[in-house]
């Protein structure tokens, strides 16, 4: 995606979950903690579960897609119009809610980087080693300005480079969703596939259609993925889980022997 083809952010936070951050070094370092109340590595039963649905995407002709804008754009109740270029692409907006569940890695700083740090883009400085790892705020939504024949794969580079992420953008992917008759459904964007494509067939309605990043995994954590500090991090987090389970366990047969023993002692003799 050359110069004139990187997207464009508008950013808005749609929660006010806290992030807990860090320093991390790229270095067997015992000092590394994650601060943050979502320290969990427990997966735990989701109350909604999308299920997979394959989309139909046919070929349009250029009169086709010129009419499919102009439907699109007397639709929308905002300034998010789409365009119809000389060359036969269009341009128009995309919105991204990013539903990650572990944390990110950025550069180190004092402070995660804020909306201002996401539109200047990388600065100096990023090529260090040092990182540190944050929580994202929960369901953060952001509108990307994109070319019709942007690729999925782009999209996510460009968000992770907008926000100085450093991990490898293989860690995420790019779904779309629908909400039909009740049900929720969801899909993986191949690498190749476009997402305002996708939006134009659909129209701009979320329900019709809506784009989620999360991390791209099937259900088993890919270790071999993470840094050794990250991995070290991941080990204590285990380590306060299961002394914390172990005082549970601990606690409730101590309270039960303590009424059994109770109920012992007031009952008569004989």
């Amino acid at each position: 995606m050359g110069e004139a083809e990187t997207p464009s952010f508008e950013m808005t936070w749609s929660s006010t979950t806290s992030s807990g951050y860090c320093s991390q070094e790229d270095s067997d370092s015992e000092l590394e903690q994650y601060f943050t109340a979502r320290t969990s590595l427990a997966r735990r039963p989701r109350r909604d579960q999308d299920e997979p649905v394959e989309w139909e995407t046919p070929d349009l002709s250029q009169a086709e897609i010129e009419q499919k804008i102009k439907e699109y754009n007397a639709q929308i109740n905002s300034n998010l119009f789409m365009s119809l270029n000389k060359d036969g692409s269009y341009t128009g907006f995309i919105k991204v809610q990013l539903k990650l569940v572990r944390p990110v890695s950025v550069p180190s700083s004092k402070k995660p980087p804020s909306l201002q740090d996401a539109r200047r883009g990388p600065g100096r400085g990023t090529s260090v080693r040092r990182r540190t790892s944050f929580y994202l705020p929960k369901d953060a939504v952001k509108h990307l300005h994109v070319l019709s024949r942007t690729k999925a794969r782009e999209v996510i580079e460009a968000l992770l480079r907008k926000f100085l992420v450093v991990d490898d953008p293989r860690k995420f992917a790019l779904f779309e969703r629908a909400e039909r008759h009740g049900q929720v459904y969801l899909r993986k964007l191949l690498d190749d596939e476009q997402p305002l494509r996708l939006r134009l067939l659909a129209g701009p309605s979320d329900k019709a259609l809506s784009f989620v990043l999360k991390e791209n995994d099937s259900g088993e954590v890919n270790w071999d993925a993470f840094s050794m500090p990250e991995l070290h991090n991941f080990l204590r987090i285990l380590q306060r889980e299961e002394e914390e389970h172990l005082r549970q366990i601990l606690q409730k047969y101590s309270y039960c022997r303590q009424k059994i023993q109770e109920a012992l002692h007031a009952c008569p003799l004989g």
